[in-house]
């Protein structure tokens, strides 16, 4: 509870935007801040393709604001979206699904981290397949622009649609992400870590976000040379309570 750094806390991508951190990993004795690849991007805000979208590069500075009320600085150490560039990728759910960043952090504030979500806790493990239809989600996002009222990060929602290749999936939601969510991350209502937070949808299905699926953005980076990154999971247990929260109830609500 004394941890500054963990899922929720709000990143500053430089020459990108605001953020939410999805989940911690490691690799190694290295530790990083999972984030949506396009926090560091650099054009215009329709520009979600991650094969073609403007970026920084990797060695991008990112701010990251503790939850103590401290900053610390971090380091874009990978991204999809340069990834998928630089490799040429042509897979095209990869390119408009494919949305991850590893933000690492300094060995001196390793140490201010813990795993868990705020709210739901966990994560309990890493989510392998993607969800069947009507699956229930929670996730955490910490938009700015929500002026600091608690009680609307905590969502939860359902999934609606999968894309063909797998890399994302729709999620409908009562209380949907909103700018400076996205990269935040979905838990399943077992309490894995199963996406992050990728688009925020007008069309076609309104008070929905695209998700993409963190099993294969993690298969992906290590089938690109950045292998050997685990999830850490939760050390507070997972819940979905309170009842109001439970996301077959916001389901039907939405």
């Amino acid at each position: 509870g004394r941890a500054g750094l963990h899922p929720g806390v709000v990143t500053e991508t430089a020459g990108g935007g605001s953020c939410t951190a999805n989940f911690v990993f490691t690799a190694g004795e290295r530790v990083f801040l999972g984030q949506a690849a396009h926090c560091a991007g650099t054009g215009d805000v329709t520009e979600t393709d991650g094969c073609s979208s403007s970026t920084g590069p990797v060695g991008t500075e990112v701010t990251i604001h503790g939850s103590d009320g401290r900053d610390r600085t971090g380091t874009m150490a990978y991204s999809s979206w340069v990834t998928m560039q630089a490799d040429h990728e042509t897979d095209r759910d990869a390119c408009a699904n494919n949305d991850f960043a590893l933000v690492e952090l300094s060995p001196d504030d390793a140490t201010d981290v813990n795993p868990s979500m705020p709210f739901f806790g966990g994560p309990k493990s890493l989510r392998e397949g993607t969800l069947r239809d009507g699956a229930p989600v929670l996730g955490y996002g910490n938009s700015t622009t929500r002026a600091g009222v608690a009680a609307l990060s905590p969502k939860a929602g359902s999934i609606v649609s999968t894309t063909s290749g797998g890399f994302g999936q729709e999620v409908s939601m009562a209380n949907p992400g909103i700018p400076g969510d996205s990269g935040s991350g979905f838990l399943t209502g077992n309490g894995e870590a199963v996406g992050v937070l990728s688009t925020l949808n007008l069309a076609p299905l309104p008070v929905s976000n695209g998700m993409t699926n963190l099993a294969e953005a993690l298969r992906y980076a290590a089938d690109h040379g950045f292998a050997d990154v685990e999830l850490e999971p939760g050390t507070e247990p997972f819940t979905p309570k309170p009842a109001a929260l439970l996301p077959r109830s916001l389901a039907d609500r939405g």
